[in-house]
């Protein structure tokens, strides 16, 4: 494997050994790196290109067709956005694939939405867990919480619909322009103070 070696690099071998000037560099690397976030999350959509998984349509479609139906409703770029990447955790993720795209989209979206993507797994279940011997109430331990019904609305209106050959889905660079905008600022993360300074 070969390194650049133009690159300012850090000096230290452990990090007990770091000096602010070792994590000047890193965190000027580090910004760079995170600019080119949304271009590492389009890459890995298009991993859901032709994996149809049984279904009729392939998970990029699925992903591309929920991701419309909730434009075209009227919601807002945020939550067009965790529509879009509420399912990307497939190709990594295969037992817990809810859990991945709430971890990425957690820095850029509201408590609401970052919960809805977490539990949009369960959530989704109520229309085919009963099929594969699995409770299809199982979101019901959640009744009660703030954000139940506005899980139970994505699956309902622009999940479990979004499997149609025949529906029109708008293309991935249509949202591309969204993902850039979500993603250029977090709103939370530990980091945000020391991305400040870089």
């Amino acid at each position: 494997m070969t390194h650049d070696t133009a690159e300012p690099r850090a000096q230290f071998r452990a990090m007990t050994d770091g000096t602010r000037e070792d994590w000047a560099i890193i965190a000027t690397s580090a910004k760079a790196f995170n600019a080119t976030l949304p271009d590492r999350v389009i890459a890995h959509l298009r991993l859901l290109d032709g994996d149809f998984g049984g279904y009729q349509v392939d998970r990029l479609t699925h992903s591309l067709q929920t991701a419309t139906f909730a434009h075209r409703a009227g919601m807002d770029e945020e939550y067009v956005l965790c529509a879009l990447l509420h399912d990307i955790g497939d190709t990594l993720g295969s037992m817990n694939h809810a859990d991945i795209g709430a971890a990425i989209l957690k820095p850029f979206v509201s408590e609401k939405n970052h919960w809805m993507l977490e539990h949009h797994g369960i959530f989704q279940g109520y229309y085919f867990f009963h099929f594969v011997g699995l409770d299809r109430d199982l979101r019901e331990q959640f009744r009660g919480h703030p954000h139940f019904a506005h899980t139970a609305e994505f699956c309902e209106k622009f999940d479990q619909c979004a499997f149609d050959p025949d529906a029109e889905a708008m293309p991935l660079d249509a949202f591309e322009p969204m993902l850039r905008r979500l993603m250029a600022q977090p709103k939370r993360s530990i980091y945000l103070k020391a991305m400040e300074q870089a």
